[in-house]
């Protein structure tokens, strides 16, 4: 079977099995601050584990792209090395939500691994989870019983809480698991040790290929475990591994998902696959992290410096130095991956083709940039190295941290120097980095406390901006020192902050009491709506009146509206490539980042600007449509955003149906009116492709407008109000650079007049002609003009030179070339020590140095030292 195929079969199964295939969610994660990425099949349905969202399949499968780069899930260092771990790999799951449990997952996995794929059944271990006394877990004989009814028993294995409890993280949904173990060693080995012994011990043949999930619990803050509202199947199979599997490879290098990519590889790099370790790992490093960086920044996140960006950037720089060092590839190869990618993928995840040349773009940039650095670092490696015994930890770190130069890199240039790095020191300063990041963004974040917990939160927000509301839940959050607490609502007319708009604020009032409780931000996790305050009220348990900022919101609004209308503008004047790759949407400001690959120049954003200010005189009446079936709303020909998860169902918000029509839960103006006037204040580049533009509108913008024309008409009185505005200040500047022209000149008559003035004074002592001497000149220029003018007339100079302008001391010494070399005169040492005299300080170069200071009375002093330097 293809791999097409074996993923075709694994969905068809399940949907027999009357399950509802749902698509991917993006790998990277928005409404999870517990989480960068998608690192599990599960992360999408976390809130229905928790039951904080209502079921509406209660039995669900799909193919689920994850990464596994950060945190406690993190294999990137074993990728490549193995034939079985990778950054970014397909996850084929099924769930059930409160409806079938161990019976039906255990036998439905041996039913398709046995009858569907035909895998061997003699070489099929499972495992169950042993209990654990510590935590008063019993073994789970439930799904022991189940599945003795399908293998033997001595195929049955008991695993301990690492192995076969299965926890997404700190905290969360979790429970015992039955893994299912593929033993593809050969018969020989087979018959030399039995499988069970290899079982979860790290060999490369006897691997996991999928795991039964059971959840029962979520894990508090606390440690403990409380039971969920229902019971949930959560299962997982690693598809890589399974091809691996039904394909006979030794390695899921080997299967039709790698070889393409692989191939392609060694055709560029002429380097057949196989013919040695090295090579063969970059290849494989090389055909991993393509997917992982190509789906990332597809999903909406673009390589950068700090979070998931940095991660992905890693992620992309591990493949490039590999290719770099191992295979040869000294200019941009990687992006040229990315079409072959694509096409594997298509019909599966078509996120990838449908952005191919913007996704090339912006590895293609990264690519080069890192191509740079990789030359920069080993320009500086090899000027440190000369003279060194060994190369210090600190400077490796300095190269790794500022320079972005892996530490590896750095360990096989010294190898061929035959010189060591002290990984002892460098990892002491790597540790000491991460805690001072851990430090500076830890947050201990307590157990949710139940106040109201028989209620459901709903949001009022797009129709109302206050409301009656009791507080559902609380818990406290707290990060650097301070104490927040975030607090869940009966009902809010509170936003909170997604797709681009920022999160309300306001207050909650408690009546009775007139105690006010501020609400300075409001986020969603994972499906709630969360209320983040200061101050926790005096009475939990009482009614409360929930006031959202009222202009703040319109502001808001008026920005998040006129996004809208930009977003079609740009798309009626730059064509329909522009597609949004991020935003921000305050009551300040929009922010708006577009995939488009040239500078969109002064005249197309005087285009924009015309058709949004047009929709907007226009006063175009907000369509709303809230509920609509997914497929529906795309069939229409709304516009929806790549590395967005929508639900069942969406919002379309609509500002005339033949210009702006897009999926959007943000709230929005009743008509266009209300934006006022819209006005672009920038644009700029983010990243390859990507084009940044900030515009304001409503209040914001007839300030500035007001600003701009207070400013203007200022400039027009100083002026003494011309005909020609632009004329008159443009003669104003062509004046100031004659004038500063002439002034330069006439500095210069007078340095060079000096100047002969000065030959005469010069004083010869021991074959050296000396001269110090204050002067008065302007400015440091002119005192350059003038030392470098004797320099070239006068030989073997020793010269220092002092001036004083508004009574700030300065100090120049000037030493020839060949005094430098035969009396070991330096000009740079001379002047830090005369600068004492002037309380300052200074430095430059052997023949040429400066000081400046702050006690000009020193100036005497320095000029009467000078000659002790001669003796």
């Amino acid at each position: 079977m293809t791999n097409r195929e074996i993923r075709d079969a694994y969905l068809n199964f399940f949907k027999s099995k009357a399950h509802q295939i749902v698509a991917s969610a993006p790998v990277v994660i928005k409404n999870d601050p517990t989480l960068m990425f998608t690192n599990a099949g599960m992360n999408q349905f976390k809130e229905l584990f928790l039951g904080q969202t209502a079921i509406t399949y209660s039995r669900v499968a799909d193919t689920q792209r994850c990464l596994r780069v950060s945190g406690k899930h993190n294999d990137l260092e074993e990728v490549g090395i193995d034939t079985y771990h990778h950054t970014l790999f397909e996850m084929l799951g099924n769930w059930s939500f409160g409806d079938y449990f161990k019976k039906e997952a255990i036998e439905w996995a041996w039913e398709l691994l046995t009858e569907v794929y035909k895998l061997d059944k003699n070489r099929l271990y499972v495992t169950i989870f042993e209990g654990d006394a510590t935590e008063s877990l019993q073994r789970d004989d439930e799904a022991y019983d189940h599945w003795k009814k399908w293998i033997a028993e001595d195929r049955i294995l008991l695993g301990n809480k690492k192995d076969n409890f299965w926890e997404m993280g700190e905290t969360g949904p979790c429970g015992p698991c039955s893994e299912i173990h593929y033993d593809m060693r050969s018969e020989q080995e087979r018959l030399n040790q039995p499988g069970q012994e290899l079982v979860n011990a790290d060999h490369p043949q006897v691997i996991e290929v999928w795991n039964l999930v059971f959840m029962q619990f979520n894990r508090l803050k606390s440690g403990d475990l409380e039971f969920l509202p229902a019971k949930h199947v959560d299962t997982g199979m690693g598809f890589e591994r399974l091809v691996r599997a039904i394909q006979n490879k030794t390695s899921n290098y080997d299967t039709d998902v790698f070889q393409p990519l692989i191939n392609f590889i060694s055709e560029k790099s002429g380097i057949p696959y196989g013919e040695a370790e090295t090579t063969d790992i970059a290849m494989r490093v090389i055909s991993d992290h393509i997917r992982a960086v190509s789906f990332a920044i597809a999903d909406g996140q673009l390589p950068s410096n700090n979070k998931a960006g940095y991660v992905i950037r890693r992620i992309l720089r591990r493949a490039v130095r590999y290719a770099y060092t191992f295979l040869g590839f000294k200019n941009p190869f990687f992006n040229e991956l990315v079409p072959l990618l694509a096409q594997q993928f298509e019909g599966v995840f078509d996120e990838l083709i449908q952005q191919q040349s913007f996704v090339q773009k912006v590895i293609l940039e990264e690519e080069v940039s890192f191509l740079r650095t990789l030359t920069t670092g080993i320009s500086r490696f090899e000027s440190y190295v000369v003279d060194k015994e060994a190369i210090d930890g600190q400077f490796a770190f300095e190269l790794f941290d500022t320079y972005g130069f892996p530490i590896d890199l750095t360990q096989l240039l010294a190898r061929e120097k035959n010189l060591d790095v002290d990984m002892v020191a460098f990892q002491e300063a790597l540790q000491s980095q991460k805690e001072r990041s851990r430090s500076a963004t830890a947050v201990d974040t307590g157990d949710w406390v139940l106040v109201h917990g028989n209620e459901e939160s709903e949001f009022l927000g797009y129709d109302f901006l206050e409301t009656d509301c009791q507080i559902i839940q609380y818990r406290k959050v707290t990060s650097k020192g301070k104490d927040q607490y975030q607090l869940v609502l009966s009902q809010t007319p509170f936003y909170a902050e997604g797709g681009g708009q920022v999160g309300d604020t306001g207050y909650l009032l408690q009546k009775e009491t007139n105690e006010k409780i501020f609400v300075v931000d409001t986020k969603k996790e994972n499906g709630l709506i969360v209320h983040f305050t200061n101050d926790l009220p005096t009475n939990i348990q009482a009614t409360f009146h929930a006031v959202v900022d009222k202009q703040k919101r319109l502001d808001t609004e008026n920005n998040h509206s006129a996004t809208h209308l930009l977003h079609a503008a740009l798309k009626q004047v730059l064509g329909d490539h522009v597609n949004q790759k991020g935003s921000l949407v305050s009551p300040d400001i929009l922010r708006f980042d577009v995939s488009h690959f040239s500078k969109i120049t002064y005249e197309e954003i005087k285009q924009v600007e015309d058709i949004v200010n047009a929709k907007i005189r226009e006063n175009i009446p907000l369509t709303e449509q809230r509920h609509v079936p997914l497929q529906q709303a795309l069939d229409s020909g709304v516009n929806a955003l790549f590395g967005e998860k929508y639900g069942d169902f969406v919002r379309v918000v609509t500002f005339d149906r033949n210009f702006s029509n897009e999926l959007c839960g943000g709230t929005h103006v009743k008509a266009t009116g209300q934006i006022g006037f819209f006005k672009i204040i920038s644009e700029s580049a983010v990243a390859a492709g990507v084009r940044r533009i900030e515009a304001i509108t409503g209040t914001k913008s007839a300030a500035v407008i007001r600003e701009k024309f207070e400013l203007f008409n200022k400039l027009q009185e100083l002026l003494k109000n011309p005909k020609d505005f632009v004329a008159t200040f443009s003669s104003l500047i062509e004046e100031n650079a004659d004038l500063k022209k002439e002034i330069q000149n006439n500095i210069l008559e007078k340095s060079l007049a000096l100047k002969q003035k000065l030959e005469d004074k010069f004083e010869t002592i021991n074959g050296i002609n000396f001269l110090a001497v204050e002067v008065d000149l302007p400015n440091s220029e002119a005192v350059k003009t003038l030392a470098y003018a004797l320099k070239g007339s006068v030989p073997n100079l020793f010269l220092v030179v002092a001036t004083n302008n508004d009574d700030k001391p300065n100090l120049t010494v000037v030493v020839s070339e060949e005094l430098v070399k035969s009396h070991n005169l330096n000009a740079s040492t001379i002047v830090k020590d005369l600068a004492k005299d002037i309380q300052g300080g200074g430095g430059g170069q052997p023949t040429f140095a400066t000081a400046g200071g702050k006690n000009s009375t020193g100036l005497q002093s320095a000029i009467a030292r000078a000659k002790e330097f001669l003796n």
